[in-house]
C-alpha cells in the first residue's frame, strides 16, 4: 500500500495504517517565511500504528527531500551566523545510512529515533524535539525544533544542536514562546530518559524490518499542502 493523494480535513478522518503501509514523514520549514512549505519528506514503512505509538522504518537507499540553500549549498556547510538568514529550497537525495526506526507517541512534542551500525549493532537513540505530529491520509507532518538529545545504550545522554537552537532564536526563526515550550519539552524528555520509560525500556533495539518490505518511493506530490485545522 502507498500514500494516497486525498487529504482529509483533520486527523480524526485518518484510519490507522497497517504494518507495511508506505507513508510520508514530513517536516514543514521553520519560521514564518517557510511555515507553509514542506522542507523534509521521507518515505517510510509503517511498523506499528495504534493509540499509543506510530513506529516507522526509513530504509537505506530511500529517496528523501531535504533543505538546501538557494544556491545549492548544504545547510550544514553554511556558517551558523548566516545559516538561517539565507533563502532556501529543497533537493532530493538518497539516504545512504543503515536505516532509521522512528517512534512517535500521539501528542508528544518529540519523536525517538534508533540508529544501528552495520550488521545491526545498535548505536544509539536520538530524541528529536518537534511539534506533535498531525496525521493526514498520506502520512504525518511536524516542524523540527532544532534542539535534540542523544541517548547511549548505557542510558547516558547529552544535548545536541544547542548552538543551532540559540542561533535560530537570535535570527527570529524561533520566537520566545516557542523557545520556552521547546525547553519544557526537552526537560520532560530528559525525565523520561532518566526514568528509563518507554520507548527506551522496550525491546526496540532488537527489532528488525520484514525482509519482504520494499523501499518506498517518493511520490511526485510529496509537497502537497495539507490543511492544518484547529
Amino acid at each position: 500500500m502507498t500514500a494516497d493523494a486525498h487529504a482529509p480535513t483533520g486527523p480524526r478522518d485518518v484510519a490507522r495504517w497497517e504494518p507495511g503501509t508506505h507513508i510520508l514523514w514530513r517536516y514543514r520549514g521553520n519560521g514564518e517565511r517557510y511555515r507553509d512549505q514542506v522542507h523534509i519528506a521521507r518515505p517510510v514503512t509503517v511498523v506499528r500504528d495504534d493509540a499509543q505509538l506510530l513506529a516507522v522504518w526509513m530504509a537505506p537507499g530511500t529517496r528523501c527531500v531535504k533543505p538546501v540553500l538557494a544556491d545549492g549549498t548544504p545547510v550544514h556547510r553554511e556558517p551558523l551566523r548566516t545559516r538561517y538568514r539565507k533563502p532556501r529550497t529543497t533537493t532530493v537525495e538518497r539516504w545512504w545510512g543503515t536505516g532509521v526506526l522512528k517512534l512517535a507517541r500521539p501528542g508528544e512534542p518529540w519523536s525517538v529515533w534508533l540508529f544501528w551500525r552495520p550488521e545491526w549493532r545498535f548505536k544509539n537513540w536520538y530524541v528529536n524535539l518537534e511539534a506533535p505530529h498531525r496525521r493526514w491520509s498520506g502520512g504525518v507532518d511536524s516542524e523540527d525544533h532544532f534542539l535534540d538529545i542523544a541517548v547511549s545504550p548505557d542510558g547516558s545522554w547529552g544535548w545536541l544542536d544547542e548552538d543551532e537552537f540559540t542561533q535560530a532564536q537570535t535570527d527570529g526563526v524561533v520566537g520566545p514562546e516557542l523557545a520556552e515550550s521547546v525547553r519544557e519539552a526537552g526537560a520532560r524528555a530528559v525525565s523520561v530518559i532518566e526514568e528509563w520509560g518507554p520507548p527506551f525500556r522496550d525491546d526496540w533495539p532488537a527489532w528488525r524490518p520484514d525482509p519482504s518490505w520494499t523501499v518506498p518511493t517518493l511520490p511526485d506530490d510529496w509537497d502537497r499542502l495539507i490543511p492544518q485545522g484547529p
